[in-house]
């Protein structure tokens, strides 16, 4: 028997995710098949249901749709509770739906074990207070950091988002053109400026001198964020193409009960993009 998989958004073509699944599978020797789902927005539960009667066993859930696998999942992992936000659907056989967010693990399994950063004490900056961000706070305060700033363009967004998770560790919310002066461990790219070739307004003083800047998107190039930080001088620069497959790793892990291994899939798709 193969079990069915697959990834609900809008838009949905230029996903990597069936590709990483699929590499998944092989590696792991499991009977899947994953494909990707463009959903028209307004029939997001249809959709579910539609794939639940096809046989379908778990779904990544991608922009927009966040929200509404959150409003639609009949259970939630804690981490998902917090985040506002599911990601991954478990599809039980008796009809119930299990939510994830495994966006947050994703970027600590990503800073920690791809690119060893020490985040216990670390001064950290988030830019950025939509969902991506959201999603990545409570692990972030999970790993013990010296203090975490929101920074955001409307800075009430970002004081509101900081609120929100206060009782977790230190953390605090402010504008763009409010941030400190005192430099960052860890600078993390939560908005998605890069898309269009923009940078957060943030002082070039932010970035620390063995600090890291990351980027939460990816691409062929450099990004838009990472250009920035090289020209100021930043020593270390990542994208967010190891929490792609880490967070799906994770999602992978709820699926079958088997951990891929990550790290041979991230150097194959960072050949296949500086090729593509």
């Amino acid at each position: 028997m193969t079990d069915h998989y697959a990834v609900m958004g809008n838009p949905i073509a230029h996903s990597k995710s069936p590709r990483i699944h699929t590499l998944f599978a092989e590696q792991t020797e499991q009977a899947l098949d994953y494909r990707a789902i463009r959903v028209d927005e307004g029939s997001f539960p249809q959709a579910v249901s539609e794939f639940r009667n096809e046989g379908g066993k778990g779904l990544n859930i991608t922009v927009p749709f966040k929200l509404e696998a959150w409003q639609l999942a009949t259970e939630l992992s804690e981490r998902a509770r917090l985040a506002n936000a599911v990601n991954t659907l478990l599809l039980r056989d008796d009809n119930t739906l299990l939510g994830d967010n495994t966006d947050g693990v994703g970027l600590l399994a990503d800073l920690r074990d791809n690119y060893q950063i020490e985040l216990k004490g670390a001064r950290i900056l988030v830019l950025g207070a939509g969902g991506a961000v959201r999603g990545v706070l409570a692990p972030l305060l999970s790993a013990n950091p010296a203090a975490i700033v929101v920074a955001n363009r409307t800075a009430s967004r970002a004081i509101e988002l900081a609120e929100g998770f206060a009782q977790l560790g230190t953390i605090s919310g402010c504008g763009f053109d409010q941030i400190d002066e005192r430099p960052f461990d860890l600078i993390i790219n939560g908005t998605s400026a890069s898309l269009q070739g923009d940078v957060p307004p943030i002082p070039a003083s932010a970035i620390a001198k063995e600090g890291w800047c990351y980027d939460m998107m990816y691409g062929a190039e450099p990004t838009a964020f990472i250009q920035w930080a090289t020209e100021q001088g930043a020593t270390h620069c990542a994208d967010g193409l190891g929490m792609l497959v880490e967070q799906a790793a994770e999602s992978f892990l709820l699926w079958r009960g088997v951990k891929p291994a990550t790290q041979p899939i991230i150097e194959l798709l960072r050949h296949e993009l500086s090729n593509s």
